[in-house]
């Protein structure tokens, strides 16, 4: 019998053919306010656009002509139906597989019933078709931003969204079963819990992200009254003591976090500078206006030395009042070269 050629999702910062967006186009999920989200991710797309394709989905006639205004002839637009913009989510994961690159689709649950939006559960079939790559659908929810890869078969994840029975109510094993048969996960790394008040019940993408075989970058607590300081103390903890598939022990890079940040409303907010995304030669990384930010932005060049680190204002993406709640990870998806 045949065997099935293994999946193999490639690392981030592997050469990239193409990086997906979208443009915000829908009033409700932002309070009425769509100048700031469209404001950040313009500023996103002028960072990665020098040396790299990006592809921006536009849904209706409003996004087209705002996107136009804002974004100009440095990316390409596309005219296509999805909820919100969260394409990290909603979108394939392309992967590779003995037979070409395939783009890995999975159901959508409005991240447990949340955020319940048209079109969100079959965006990801259509960029799939836009990028002429065949679909491999599987009968269970994930997000992208709840599984990081290193490109050799080690997953970061966290149980409070892949555990979380709001999901699939999987045991561990059962998830290690179907991740593996899925991303060709061969070892994967559980994270307990993610960040304060995170609208996705903790992803991984916000809190500790692979940035080399065996490195990961994780966040230090800033101030006494980081809300998130066991928690990210913890992440560290358990990072520390974690091996990847090779049995390499992992080395932990701790950069500091935003520390506590209260959105326009007074709530305390998720915002983490580990949501940047990694472009050819660029990495573009969430900023907020704390103090911290011109450290971690040293500290991620220095993780980064052939790679140029931008800083870019998130504070439009990650909203109040529950719009938003992201970053510019959240809202991209790589397609490998």
């Amino acid at each position: 019998m045949m065997m099935k050629p293994p999946t193999l999702i490639p690392a981030e910062w592997a050469q990239q053919r193409a990086i997906w967006t979208a443009w915000p186009a829908n009033q409700d999920e932002w309070n009425g306010d769509l100048v700031s989200p469209r404001t950040d991710v313009a500023a996103m797309v002028h960072a990665l656009a020098p040396t790299n394709k990006v592809r921006v989905l536009v849904n209706g006639e409003d996004a087209l002509k705002t996107a136009k205004e804002k974004i100009g002839n440095v990316a390409e637009l596309i005219p296509a139906k999805y909820g919100d913009i969260w394409l990290r989510d909603t979108g394939p994961i392309f992967a590779k597989s003995g037979a070409g690159q395939i783009a890995l689709r999975f159901k959508t649950n409005s991240w447990g019933g949340k955020y319940d939006l048209p079109d969100d559960a079959t965006v990801g079939d259509a960029i799939a078709k836009f990028a002429d790559k065949p679909a491999s659908h599987f009968d269970f929810v994930l997000e992208g931003g709840a599984v990081d890869h290193d490109g050799q078969g080690t997953v970061l994840t966290t149980a409070q969204t892949v555990l979380n029975p709001n999901r699939n109510g999987w045991t561990k094993a059962q998830a290690e079963t179907e991740l593996s048969k899925a991303l060709g996960a061969q070892h994967i790394i559980w994270i307990d819990e993610g960040l304060l008040n995170d609208h996705t019940d903790g992803h991984i993408d916000n809190i500790a992200r692979f940035v080399a075989p065996g490195r990961v970058v994780c966040q230090a607590p800033v101030g006494k009254d980081d809300p998130n300081a066991d928690t990210l103390n913890h992440i560290a903890a358990t990072l520390e003591k974690s091996v990847d598939a090779t049995g390499r022990k992992l080395d932990v890079i701790r950069i500091p976090s935003p520390g506590l940040y209260h959105d326009k409303l007074g709530a305390i907010s998720p915002a983490s500078h580990m949501n940047f995304i990694i472009g050819n030669g660029v990495v573009v990384v969430p900023v907020y206006g704390t103090q911290t930010e011109a450290a971690a932005l040293e500290e991620l060049q220095k993780v980064f030395p052939n790679r140029k680190v931008v800083g870019v204002s998130s504070k439009g993406l990650l909203g109040s009042d529950g719009s938003g709640g992201g970053s510019f990870h959240c809202i991209t998806q790589q397609e490998p070269a």
